[in-house]
């Protein structure tokens, strides 16, 4: 109302003749005579206010990425940098600003890479400084990955009371291996228990950096953070594009907003873009009309124009998912060119069937999966369907978090109510014979539903997928440590301390061992110091059978385990204990089963209520009481015959979950 009422006064102060556009845009709103197409109003206004950044040549543009452990302080850091380049204002309330969903802002983690355009002034320069915040957990590395193709130089930090950690190697040689200028930053100074000069051994003993390099600060109370922002000017190289090249951009990332479609981030490695461009897609070779370009600070901002080395959004009328493919590089429509390298692509880890918990409900979680596997595209989607369960998905999923967070995602922005089964890794085996291989159409097939195991007699090997785990402990812990890893059927493969007291072990884990709860059993060993983190290792054959659970004879699909032949005693039995504890009480006795084939090889029994029908006699003959039991008997088994086990939603991934390791 005040706005309204400061715009009706400034149209009785302003004289009541013509004048253009450019007589008054140096005037306020309210003293602006109101156009007669307010369309164009609104065009001059928020053109007006745009960032100007052509005025950043290539030479003063930095990209640059934050990478570390869980916990090291990555998004203090980012909120740090943010108030000091004055893209927020300093407030006590600035915590995970980057972090914009609410499982992250739960959870206190980043699951999504986020962009923020940074303007700087070192020296009497003037710098555009591109700032991409990234997960820190062994689950969302592809999200690192996709962030640091579009960088430079990262940050890498690391706590100086905790030091370097599993991830903290991972994510070094990610940079590594893309060629990215790298600068150690010590967090956590202020501790009480921080070990700066310790911690600087560590990573001169293990990436070969001079402690010199290293720069001591506390991101939590903003000390020496400044120097961070000189450090990436001086130390990291702009961009080697041009704008005088034809248009290449790469799509790193995407979002799916519900009133304007995919929002695309996107990095420029040559030539320009801005509204109206008509560009084209080097994969789906469909074309599109730019509706609007602009940066994020860290909220999305519009420009008139992009240059090659900016990194910004897009948005081009996408509506469906798999218009904005990440990898993907978009041109100009009339010059094609040679396109990106792009990514590898995501390969799950571990997959678990999704069913709507109603089923009336299948078409809007349709909607939700789709919507939200755009905004997480590591996630892979099939059509699936169960007798107990009905028409669902197999999701396959980078890990077990990863398919927490999904869910979590799933029940918080769509309201989605879903049953996620038991979690499993996915198989291959090698057919035998020339006629199977001619209907699989190839020698190998990779199963990803345990019901679909194929049997002995149609293969001649069982392959199953194995991972190189690296585990960075205090060496006080090493026994146990080793004790679990041999439980998990894991074979050793180094052995490293990286100073006096810290260990890096690394074994190759079968998947199947460690997805569940080898990361908890880990933290509860090392009373919480060990860190671990996990890269593919190809698959090796093994010697697997599928393993059925029957309640009262009837096989429960959701269950259905893939086992090594040698501990599938062990984990029946263990299935079926905890199945007993899961399982309601009914009024007929349920038998719960491990089964191979036609064999029983573990058996538990729930135990039915009963009712008392001797109550109502009060001595007498024997015979009448046989009778009532007699009665009693042949109703339960008739009542056992009709009547349906249901397992309880939780109880999929309680049945899996291991008794904690001794």
């Amino acid at each position: 109302m005040f706005a309204l009422a400061k715009w009706v006064l400034g149209l009785l102060v302003v004289r009541k003749k013509s004048c253009n556009a450019a007589a008054f845009l140096h005037l306020p709103p309210w003293r602006q005579p109101f156009p007669v197409d307010p369309t164009q109003f609104y065009r001059q206004y928020s053109t007006r206010n745009q960032k100007d950044v052509s005025m950043f040549p290539v030479e003063n543009i930095r990209n640059f990425s934050i990478i570390a452990h869980v916990d090291h302080g990555k998004s203090t850091l980012a909120d740090r940098l943010l108030e000091i380049t004055g893209t927020i204002s300093t407030t006590g309330h600035n915590k995970q600003v980057l972090d914009k969903l609410q499982v992250e802002r739960e959870r206190g983690i980043t699951v999504k890479a986020q962009t923020a355009s940074l303007f700087y002034n070192h020296e009497g320069t003037n710098y555009l400084l591109n700032l991409i915040d990234t997960p820190g957990h062994v689950d969302f590395n592809y999200e690192v990955s996709r962030s640091l193709s579009a960088c430079q130089g990262v940050l890498l930090v690391v706590d100086a009371n905790e030091g370097i950690q599993a991830q903290t190697v991972a994510n070094f040689y990610l940079a590594f291996e893309a060629q990215l200028s790298i600068i150690p930053v010590i967090n956590k100074i202020d501790l009480k228990n921080a070990d700066a000069e310790r911690v600087e051994k560590q990573i001169e003993n293990m990436f070969d950096i001079s402690k010199d390099e290293c720069i001591r600060i506390s991101a939590k109370l903003g000390t020496n953070v400044e120097r961070v922002l000189q450090e990436v000017i001086e130390k990291i190289p702009p961009p080697d594009v041009s704008t005088n090249d034809p248009l290449k951009a790469l799509v790193f990332d995407s979002t799916y907003d519900h009133f304007r479609g995919v929002i695309a981030n996107i990095a420029l490695f040559g030539g320009e873009i801005q509204k109206g461009h008509k560009i084209m897609s080097s994969h789906t070779k469909k074309t599109y009309e730019v509706s609007e370009v602009g940066i994020l600070t860290p909220n999305e901002q519009p420009v008139q124009k992009l240059y090659a080395g900016q990194v910004g959004y897009l948005i081009a009328g996408m509506k469906e998912v798999t218009e904005a493919q990440i990898g993907d590089t978009l041109c100009l429509h009339k010059q094609p060119v040679e396109p990106l390298p792009g990514f590898k692509s995501a390969k799950p880890m571990v997959f678990a069937g999704m069913y709507p918990a109603d089923k009336s409900e299948y078409n809007n979680i349709k909607s939700a999966v789709e919507k939200l596997t755009l905004n997480d595209s590591s996630v892979t989607v099939h059509r699936d369907s169960s007798l107990v369960l009905g028409a669902g998905w197999r999701l396959g999923f980078l890990g077990l978090l990863h398919m927490e967070v999904f869910n979590q995602r799933l029940e918080q922005e769509y309201n989605a109510s879903v049953i996620l089964t038991a979690p499993t890794v996915p198989y291959k085996a090698v057919l035998s014979s020339a006629k199977l291989i001619k209907e699989y159409r190839g020698e190998e097939i990779t199963i990803i539903n345990p019901s679909e195991f194929p049997d002995n007699s149609m293969v001649s090997a069982y392959l199953e997928p194995t991972v190189l785990g690296t585990i960075i402990t205090p060496d006080e812990y090493i026994g146990k440590i080793l004790a679990l890893c041999q439980t998990r059927s894991a074979v050793q493969k180094d052995m490293v301390y990286i100073d006096e007291h810290r260990v890096m072990l690394k074994y190759l884990f079968p998947l199947n061992e460690i997805i569940v709860d080898f990361y908890d059993a880990l933290k509860s060993l090392s009373s919480g110091y060990a860190s671990f983190d996990y890269e593919d290792a190809g698959y090796q054959p093994a010697d697997l059978i599928k393993m059925d659970i029957l309640l009262n004879g009837n096989s429960v699909e959701e269950l259905v385990t893939i086992v090594q032949k040698e501990k599938a005693f062990t984990v029946g039995k263990t299935m079926c204990e905890r199945l007993k504890d899961v399982i309601p009480r009914q009024l007929f006795e349920i038998a719960i089963q491990a089964a191979i084939g036609s064999k029983i090889i573990a058996r538990e029994t729930v135990k039915p209520y009963r009712k008392d029908v001797l109550a109502k006699c009060y001595g007498g003959d024997i015979s009448r009481k046989m009778k009532l039991l007699k009665r009693q008997a042949e109703g339960k088994k008739k009542l056992r015959k009709i009547g349906n086990v249901e397992v309880p939603k939780d109880a999929f991934i309680s049945v899996l979950k291991r008794q904690p390791d001794k």
